[in-house]
C-alpha cells in the first residue's frame, strides 16, 4: 500500500504563513452606504393619525365583508387557476432547491472515480522496459473525500443568503396571491358599477321617450311646436349610445374577469350582476406603521433581500481569506497485468492532508466584488426604505379617498332628496291640474341624473376599501419570519473583517 501525506510542512505552519499574505488583498475604503429606515420613526400623517383606532388587520379573505357568495367563489378560483400563481409556485420551489444546493457546499464530499482501459505505452516517453512499447491495461479506482473547513463562514453565509433569497421568494408569492385578488375584487366592483349605470341610463331612456311621446300628443292637439319635438328627441341617440356602451363594458368586464381566473372568455358568461354592499366602518390598527412591515409581503420580501444582500458582503469579504480543504483519497491503482488485477491489496494507494489556496495578485477582483456586493445591499436597502414610503402613502391615499367619498356620499344623499321632494311637489301639481306632466317627467330625469352620482361615489368607496385592504397587506400575516426592522445594517457584514 501506498502512502501520501503531507507531513514536512504542519497545517498550522501553512495557515501562519497564509493569514501573514493575506493582507496583499486590500478591503478598505469599499463600504455600504445605505442605512435601513426604522419603519416606527416614520410620520404617518394626520390621515392616518385620525383613523387609527383598535381596529384588527385586515382578515385573511377580507372581501367576504362584501357579503357577496359569487364573488368569494371568483377570488378563490382566481387564486386557484391564475397562471401567475402557478409560476409564483414554481419560483418558490426553485428558490428551495436553490438552497438545498447552497447547504451541500458545508457538508463533506465524496467522490468515486473509476478508469478502466487499455493504454498503448508511447515509445518516445520513458516508462521503464516492462510498458515500453506495450500495449497493457491502465486502471484506477478512487474515493475522494474532500471537506472545506470554513474558517470564515463563506459557506455559512453563502447558505443563509440562498435562504433570505427563499424568504423573500415566498414573499413574492403572497404579495402575487395578493394583488390578484385585489385585481378580482376591483374588477367585480366595476361590474357591479356598470349594471347599476346601465339601470340607470335605461330608466333615463324611458324617460326621455315619455317626454318625446307628451311633446308630439302637445303638438297634435295644438298646445305644442316642433321646436319642443326636436328638442326633446335631441338626447334619445345619445342615450342610446350609452346604454350600448355600458352593455359592452359588461362584456369586456366579464372577459376581464374570466382572465383573472386564468380561463376562456366563456368561463365568466355565467357570472350574474354582483350584490356587494359595504356596512363596516372604516378604522386603522393602532399599531400602524409599526407592524406594517410584517404585514405587507412585499415588504416583507424586500426586507429578506435586504438580509441577503448583507451575506453577500460577508461572502465577498470571506474571499479575500485563505480557503482551507482536507483532502483524501483511497483506491487501488495498477497499470499492467490482468483486467481486475488492479484490485489486488498490493494496489490499493490512499493520499491526505491539506489543500490551501490564498489570493495574492488577482488584478482587483477581490476588490470589485466586493464593491459590487456593497452597492447591491445599497440597492435593496433604498428599495426597502422606498417601499416603506410608498406603503405609507397607499394607505394614507385610501383614507383621504373613503373619507371624502363618506362626505361626497352625505351631500349626493342630500341631492337626491331634494330632486326627490322635486319630483313629489311636481306631482302633486300636475294632480290638481296646476302644471303639465312634462314638468313631473323633467324632475325624475333631474331625480335618476341624482342617483347615477350616488351609484358612482357607492362604487368608488367600494374601490377605495379594497385598496386600503391590499395597503394593509390583505391580512397576510408574515411577522413571524420577517427580519427586524433593525436586525441588519451596513454593520451586519463586518463581523467577516473583524476575524
Amino acid at each position: 500500500m501506498t502512502r501520501i501525506a503531507f507531513s514536512k510542512l504542519p497545517v498550522l505552519t501553512v495557515i501562519a504563513l497564509s493569514l501573514t499574505m493575506a493582507g496583499c488583498a486590500d478591503q478598505g475604503g469599499i463600504t455600504p452606504q445605505a442605512q435601513v429606515r426604522d419603519v416606527a420613526v416614520l410620520e404617518a400623517g394626520q390621515a392616518i393619525r385620525q383613523a387609527a383606532s383598535e381596529a384588527g388587520w385586515p382578515q385573511r379573505a377580507w372581501w367576504q365583508v362584501y357579503g357577496d357568495t359569487q364573488l368569494d367563489q371568483l377570488v378563490k378560483r382566481a387564486v386557484a387557476g391564475n397562471p401567475s400563481m402557478a409560476v409564483a409556485a414554481a419560483r418558490v420551489r426553485q428558490a428551495q432547491s436553490m438552497a438545498v444546493v447552497a447547504h451541500a457546499g458545508e457538508l463533506p464530499n465524496a467522490q468515486l472515480d473509476v478508469a478502466v482501459g487499455r493504454k498503448d505505452w508511447s515509445d518516445n516517453v520513458y516508462y521503464g522496459a516492462a510498458f515500453r512499447d506495450k500495449l497493457t491495461w491502465n486502471n484506477t479506482a478512487t474515493l475522494g473525500l474532500s471537506y472545506n473547513v470554513d474558517l470564515w463562514d463563506r459557506n455559512k453565509n453563502t447558505t443563509l443568503r440562498a435562504q433570505d433569497e427563499m424568504h423573500a421568494v415566498a414573499a413574492d408569492a403572497r404579495a402575487a396571491q395578493l394583488d390578484l385578488e385585489g385585481n378580482v375584487v376591483r374588477t367585480y366592483v366595476q361590474l357591479a358599477l356598470q349594471y347599476g349605470l346601465l339601470d340607470n341610463t335605461e330608466a333615463m331612456l324611458k324617460q326621455e321617450q315619455n317626454i318625446l311621446d307628451l311633446a308630439r300628443r302637445r303638438f297634435n292637439g295644438g298646445l305644442g311646436t316642433q321646436l319642443d319635438i326636436t328638442q326633446a328627441e335631441a338626447p334619445l341617440p345619445e342615450t342610446r349610445r350609452q346604454i350600448e356602451a355600458l352593455q359592452e363594458n359588461i362584456a369586456l368586464i366579464r372577459n376581464q374577469l374570466a382572465a383573472l381566473l386564468g380561463e376562456g372568455p366563456g368561463a365568466a358568461d355565467g357570472v350574474t350582476r354582483p350584490g356587494m354592499a359595504l356596512h363596516t366602518a372604516i378604522g386603522l390598527p393602532s399599531a400602524l406603521p409599526a407592524d406594517l412591515v410584517g404585514r405587507r409581503p412585499d415588504i416583507s420580501a424586500a426586507r429578506w433581500r435586504v438580509e441577503a444582500a448583507a451575506k453577500g458582503i460577508s461572502v465577498a469579504k470571506a474571499a479575500f481569506y485563505p480557503n482551507l480543504n482536507l483532502l483524501a483519497g483511497i483506491g487501488p491503482a495498477a497499470a499492467g497485468g490482468g483486467l481486475f488485477s488492479f484490485l489486488s491489496a498490493p494496489n490499493l494507494q490512499t493520499t491526505y492532508g491539506p489543500a490551501i489556496s490564498l489570493p495574492i495578485f488577482e488584478g482587483g477582483r477581490l476588490r470589485g466584488q466586493l464593491g459590487a456586493a456593497s452597492a447591491g445591499y445599497d440597492i435593496e436597502v433604498e428599495h426597502y426604505n422606498a417601499l416603506l414610503s410608498q406603503a405609507l402613502k397607499g394607505i394614507s391615499d385610501q383614507v383621504v379617498t373613503l373619507q371624502s367619498v363618506a362626505r361626497q356620499q352625505q351631500q349626493a344623499q342630500e341631492s337626491v332628496r331634494a330632486a326627490q321632494k322635486s319630483v313629489d311637489i311636481a306631482t302633486r301639481a300636475y294632480q290638481r291640474g296646476l302644471t303639465d306632466y312634462l314638468n313631473v317627467l323633467h324632475a325624475q330625469t333631474q331625480w335618476l341624473r341624482q342617483q347615477q352620482i350616488v351609484q358612482q361615489l357607492q362604487a368608488q368607496r367600494l374601490a377605495a376599501y379594497a385598496a386600503l385592504q391590499t395597503a394593509l397587506g390583505g391580512g397576510m400575516d408574515n411577522s413571524p419570519e420577517t427580519p427586524s426592522a433593525a436586525a441588519t445594517t451596513a454593520a451586519e457584514p463586518a463581523k467577516v473583517a473583524a476575524r
